[in-house]
């Protein structure tokens, strides 16, 4: 988005200080989970909110200059009053789905492999799963979905965002999302019980969990082998593991015993103050971020007219996002820094083969 742009593919998300029954976020007492900057008529949209752009200069060792857009967000037009004071607020974009059936069909305990919550190896890499809370199941699993993990599959992510992100209720998510602070949308008309039938949300679960991945390109490219060589050497692979293989699905032989590239661990990292949002989810804290993956990244301007990366689009470009990372990925971030210019575009040329 250019500054002072309103965006249009933006969902904000909200959580307090509080957690609530399961440890999910607490909602914010008049917004609730989400800002709904859209609503149906005769009820008032919740509110919008406005980007502003701070530009970071720096250079890499060999002296080539470069420019980091830091976002700040600014909320306008609130309907319902000002947010609670401990409401802390996230801005996301939309991932990619494509595979999702691959991921959700990794075995719990090869997600696990590269657990090491207080680096026990002492690499600088602490990824830690998150737990989350099955409504299905009706306790807590190992998330893997979204963000932060805090999902645990395709079907919950799906039914989180009809209810949050667009006022539809599942068999899932039954309940309406008004809180007491909006009374015109209690008292509008629901579309049924539930608005959307298990068979229509089953449809959409099953559409995502058959996308498949896009095929690779320039295989034998020596600049894509060079950069797979430097992903390697970067540290890199250390958190964006390279290679899965999915367990027994019964149900879906089409998902079974496949071996994978998604170049994510599905685990937890902290990485740093600068993409902090403050808002802790589940087991996640407010500076840790799911570990996303990287299969097809090189066709997003193919199919979104667009490279904006990481959870609020703030990287207009691979490089960008690798400059963005602090924390656990410093490490990499400073040794794709040290890297000729030469060798960061084999490094990307790499990625873009993904």
């Amino acid at each position: 988005e250019k500054a002072g742009e309103r965006p249009v593919s933006m969902v904000v998300q909200f959580g307090t200080s509080t957690p609530g029954e399961h440890n999910e976020p607490g909602a914010d007492p008049r917004y609730g989970g989400n800002l709904n900057p859209f609503a149906i008529g005769g009820v008032a949209a919740e509110g919008t909110i406005r980007i502003e752009q701070r530009e970071i200069h720096g250079q890499f060792a060999d002296g080539e200059a470069y420019t980091l857009q830091a976002p700040t967000y600014v909320f306008e037009e609130l309907a319902y009053g000002e947010l609670a004071p401990d409401t802390r607020f996230s801005p996301r974009i939309a991932p990619a789905v494509f595979g999702s059936g691959l991921l959700e069909a990794i075995t719990e305990a090869q997600i696990l492999e590269r657990n090491d919550p207080d680096d026990a190896n002492g690499d600088g890499i602490s990824g830690r799963a998150n737990r989350v809370w099955d409504i299905r199941a009706g306790r807590v699993v190992l998330g893997r979905v979204a963000w932060k993990a805090n999902q645990p599959d395709v079907a919950h992510q799906t039914a989180a965002a009809f209810s949050s992100e667009i006022g539809m209720s599942t068999s899932l998510r039954p309940e309406q999302i008004c809180t007491e602070a909006q009374p015109a949308c209690r008292a509008a008309p629901d579309g049924g019980t539930p608005e959307i039938s298990d068979e229509i949300f089953q449809h959409i679960v099953d559409y995502q969990l058959m996308l498949a991945v896009p095929a690779r390109r320039n295989l034998d490219s020596p600049e894509v082998k060079r950069g797979a060589r430097l992903f390697l050497e970067t540290g890199c692979e250390a958190c964006h593991r390279a290679t899965f293989v999915t367990g027994e699905m019964p149900d879906k032989p089409w998902l079974s015993r496949q071996t994978i590239h998604p170049f994510t661990d599905l685990l937890l990292h902290d990485m740093g103050e600068e993409l902090a949002d403050g808002r802790a989810d589940f087991e996640a804290s407010g500076s840790e971020w799911r570990t996303p993956q990287l299969w097809g990244i090189g066709l997003q301007q193919t199919v979104n007219g667009h490279t904006r990366l990481l959870h609020d689009g703030r990287a207009r470009d691979l490089s960008e996002a690798i400059l963005w990372h602090g924390g656990e990925g410093e490490k990499a971030k400073q040794a794709f820094l040290n890297l000729s210019k030469a060798d960061r575009a084999a490094l990307l040329q790499f990625l873009n083969s993904l």
